[in-house]
């Protein structure tokens, strides 16, 4: 099966700096893993830019063009947080990052395609309407939700989470909204200190955690027995998935042990639902993986499984 890979140089340019962990070679070792033959069916094209329009279905007009605004010249470095910084290209970056996300609905919701990987950085899940974070500029998954409820009309879109650290910032903006559902697997406790199981939203939250230590059974049965079951009750008529690999095992900011074989049967598990619900249309949006073996075979084996599945 044909899978569109949006991807766009500008996300290299987005830099925060020497030892930083989200740095721009987490990328290159992610497109570096998916030029191998076995990927050349990849359709491959350039991540647009998103634009201001699409960004403010999620967050105000004055975030927008404070982040928009902040243009770095030369080598500086702007600190939003501790964590969070921005480069002369970040700004950039982040609006084709968005701009990816978008695209990839585009594509499912014509029927262009069915399933989507985004490989674009900086990722997007722990940006809140309001507030940078954790990496995250734009909240990526949340706007392309909004998107597909805007210019699609989906009722039903859902946003389902397997990076080690919770997505505070897709549950801030899902939290109230029933038409919108998110579940998340990760590591308790860890950063940001969110994902409670009892965080449920108006029923439309699904958290599931796991201990320091937890391997693949425990995260498949995470998926299996709680958060895959909500998904299907939810029956979506989109699937976006913020694809974190650092649960794995070799992840130096988190203690999970996960492999590529457990993301591979995520991924499957994932693709099945999105046939039986929403005519397959699947958009995965890379978010974390800071071990740049670990990040590149996991990618990997996450994109040959939305090939085949």
């Amino acid at each position: 099966m044909s899978v569109l890979l949006f991807t766009h140089l500008a996300c290299l340019r987005h830099d925060p700096g020497e030892g930083h962990p989200e740095c721009p070679d987490r990328l290159r070792a992610v497109l570096r893993a998916l030029d191998a033959g076995e990927f050349l069916e990849l359709i491959r094209a350039e991540a647009p830019l998103a634009t201001v329009e699409q960004l403010l279905r999620v967050h105000p007009a004055g975030y927008v063009d404070a982040i928009l605004g902040i243009r770095p010249e030369g080598d500086e470095i702007v600190a939003l947080d501790a964590d969070t910084l921005m480069s002369a290209g970040s700004a950039e970056a982040a609006l084709r990052a968005a701009g990816a996300a978008i695209a990839g609905v585009d594509a499912v919701c014509t029927g262009e395609v069915r399933r989507v990987f985004c490989a674009t950085r900086p990722p997007g899940h722990h940006a809140e309407p309001k507030r940078p974070m954790g990496f995250c500029l734009f909240a990526n998954a949340a706007v392309a939700a909004r998107h597909a409820q805007a210019a699609h009309g989906l009722a039903r879109v859902a946003v389902v989470d397997f990076d080690v650290h919770h997505g505070n910032g897709t549950q801030a903006c899902f939290e109230a909204d029933a038409s919108l559902f998110y579940a998340s697997s990760h590591q308790w406790p860890c950063y940001p200190g969110t994902g409670d199981v009892h965080e449920t939203g108006v029923g439309n939250i699904f958290n599931a955690t796991l201990p320091p230590g937890a391997d693949g059974a425990a995260f498949r049965a995470a998926w299996q027995d709680d958060l895959l079951p909500a998904l299907d009750r939810f029956a979506p008529d989109l699937i976006v998935v913020s694809a974190g690999f650092d649960a794995h095992a070799s992840d130096p900011l988190a203690q999970l042990r996960v492999r590529e074989a457990d993301f591979t049967w995520l991924t499957e598990a994932l693709c099945g639902l999105a046939d039986r619900h929403c005519s397959g249309r699947l958009v995965s949006l890379l978010e974390g993986g800071y071990d740049l073996e670990a990040l590149a075979l996991s990618t990997a084996a996450h994109v040959r499984a939305l090939m085949r599945a």
